[in-house]
């Protein structure tokens, strides 16, 4: 029983590596922006995609691709800012059905690109770390481990010991003091954007190998975003870390030991309980942060 709950927790740490490295990125963009992305689905899905066009088809190294996907990923987030956001500042439920209409366009492209079938990436390295001889993991799995521990360590620091970190913290606290005090609210928008699209496109990057890429892989991952950041707390961004890791181990526990169903209806039941006890969220307060 031990190495099965051991194995169930490895498993668990992989699921929570690349949901909160989703919600965080759509916590961000929330948070700066006051709009609800609901194309961020369709941006890890076109990081999942760039890793087939580059690894899978052009032998281009892994972790090439992978950054690649990072920064194609986030130039489509700044271009959805321009061209979409920025617009329609003012007005957030356009900016929401506008998301909605890009969705369409990224999984529109997707099909015309690759087709409606199901990519095959082949996994860097088919190496597993053994522990105690029946507690295992793949070292690909390993690697979108580390590098969301990396990537969430570099962005706590981007905004908590930089002048551009601050100055995202203040619009998003206070967007028209942070106006008054010189900051420049497109500034700040293009690189929360940026950052955010661009982590959606890390995520799905890393986990091309480990997942089924198609176009519309978008879809689970963003209703799964949502539940994490409704639980952490809508706007914190340490919510969203939190919810991600517990979401995954309860989804993953109930998953080994019952089925997905009852592991997709848990995770939807632990979100009811939350909005029930703490509306908030368990790190939200009041006032959009």
């Amino acid at each position: 029983m031990f190495e099965l709950l051991a194995q169930t927790g490895l498993n668990a740490a992989y699921a929570a590596s690349y949901i909160s490295l989703v919600a965080v990125g759509l916590v961000l963009i929330f948070g700066v922006m006051g709009v609800i992305n609901f194309a961020h689905g369709e941006l890890f899905m076109a990081g999942s995609y760039v890793v087939v066009a580059l690894y899978a088809d052009r032998m281009v190294p892994f972790f090439v691709a992978v950054v690649a996907g990072l920064i194609f990923v986030g130039i489509l987030g700044l271009i959805m800012e321009r061209a979409l956001f920025r617009p329609l500042r003012d007005n957030p439920l356009g900016g929401l059905v506008a998301s909605i209409g890009f969705l369409l366009i990224l999984q529109a492209l997707a099909v015309l690109g690759f087709g409606v079938r199901m990519e095959y990436v082949p996994p860097l390295t088919q190496d597993v770390i053994v522990f105690a001889d029946k507690i295992s993991i793949p070292v690909a799995r390993l690697y979108v481990i580390i590098a969301a521990v990396v990537m969430l360590s570099a962005l706590w620091y981007f905004l908590k010991r930089t002048r551009f970190g601050w100055a995202l913290r203040a619009s998003a606290q206070d967007p028209e003091a942070a106006a008054l005090q010189g900051i420049s609210v497109t500034q700040t928008a293009m690189i929360a954007m940026f950052i955010g699209a661009g982590f959606a496109g890390l995520a799905g990057a890393l986990t091309a190998p480990l997942v089924s890429v198609n176009p519309h892989m978008g879809h689970t991952i963003i209703v799964t975003a949502f539940i994490v950041i409704i639980v952490g707390g809508v706007g914190s961004l340490e919510g969203a870390v939190v919810a991600s890791v517990v979401y995954a181990f309860v989804h993953t526990f109930v998953t080994t030991f019952y089925d997905g169903v009852l592991a997709d209806i848990t995770g939807l039941s632990l979100m009811l309980i939350v909005l029930i006890v703490k509306p908030t969220g368990l790190f939200g307060s009041a006032d959009r942060a």
